[in-house]
């Protein structure tokens, strides 16, 4: 399958297919240099396989998780394109999760001022979310992505054979950001996922998770207005996932981020779906240090925080909380 992202001259396709690493020569423009960026979780396979499509290939490995995504990563990569005289023409592919994506992202987008990016995505999670929509950066100290910028990659490609070698607390983790979009955008998807996921089905929630993804990109690129329902969970989620790293993974923190922020009703639903996917509904944690990290999050407006609220399964409203408020509710809930 095709889906194509309308974005004017920022336009491209992703493409979901079985088999497409194998076909990444048919579907990537490789020949000239380019800068493979991966990490030592991912089969050393995948980005052999896509070198082998190349003129002048060049893999960088980076030890893997999210702290690597930080200034010393970003400068090792365009120092080896430096070195390696890598121009304007040439190209970045990122050949792992989400951290991956975003940091050789950021790189192809600030080297010698944007250079093309392929994103071939590994784990659920960026397969069904952060590989598409052109978000990409890196955190600085405890703050997550707060430095990064808009590039959208030329092509996605999506192959849903890659997740065969995931532990299954990697898939839970992904499907986490489907529960997600479901939630704020597509009853008939959160009522399909109820019933129960399978290695059957899984392929069909990739698809239409990514159609919501790319729906909502195609209205608002920037983040300016709409794309911000996309952070549901996320605003108590990143401060979780400082608080607690490295015990939980993004996608748990983002299931015990949704829980706060819906109804009563909606999150009855909710917590028997993500004990069905063995994702967290309680934790232990530092609330006054979780507090201080959304205080460093972007989605805070003077006293107030932005939050995504879901009232009914598949509606979704943008509210402003008190700080107060939204402790209260992040220590009743949680």
């Amino acid at each position: 399958m095709v889906l194509r992202l309308s974005l004017g001259e920022n336009s491209y396709d992703i493409i979901i297919e079985r088999g497409c690493l194998k076909k990444a020569g048919e579907y990537l423009k490789l020949d000239r240099k380019v800068l493979i960026v991966t990490d030592d979780g991912v089969p050393a396979q995948y980005a052999q396989a896509v070198a082998s499509f190349c003129k002048y290939p060049h893999i960088v490995t980076l030890p893997q998780g999210e702290q690597t995504k930080n200034f010393n990563s970003y400068i090792h990569l365009c120092k080896e394109m430096l070195e390696n005289n890598f121009t304007r023409t040439d190209c970045v592919v990122a050949v792992g999760g989400g951290v991956m994506g975003d940091l050789a992202g950021f790189a192809a987008a600030t080297f010698m001022r944007g250079i093309d990016f392929y994103n071939i995505p590994t784990t659920l999670l960026s397969q069904v979310d952060s590989s598409v929509g052109g978000k990409t950066g890196i955190d600085v100290g405890e703050v997550k992505n707060i430095v990064g910028a808009f590039k959208q990659p030329r092509r996605v490609l999506i192959d849903p054979d890659l997740l065969s070698t995931l532990p299954q607390r990697q898939i839970s983790n992904g499907l986490a950001e489907s529960v997600k979009m479901a939630l704020t955008c597509d009853e008939d998807l959160f009522n399909f996922i109820e019933k129960g996921v399978n290695e059957e089905n899984l392929e069909e929630i990739i698809i239409k998770s990514i159609i919501i993804k790319k729906n909502v990109v195609e209205r608002d690129e920037k983040e300016s207005s709409l794309r911000r329902v996309l952070n549901f969970g996320h605003t108590v989620g990143h401060g979780i996932e400082t608080a607690m790293f490295p015990a939980l993974l993004h996608g748990e923190c983002v299931a015990l981020g949704m829980l706060p922020m819906c109804s009563d009703e909606v999150r009855a639903r909710l917590i028997n779906v993500l004990c069905a996917l063995d994702l967290p509904v309680t934790a232990s944690f530092d609330t006054e240090k979780v507090l201080q990290a959304i205080c460093h999050d972007k989605k805070l407006a003077g006293s107030d925080i932005n939050v995504v609220y879901v009232q009914s399964v598949g509606t979704f409203e943008f509210r402003k909380m008190s700080a107060d408020d939204f402790e209260r509710q992040l220590r009743e809930v949680l």
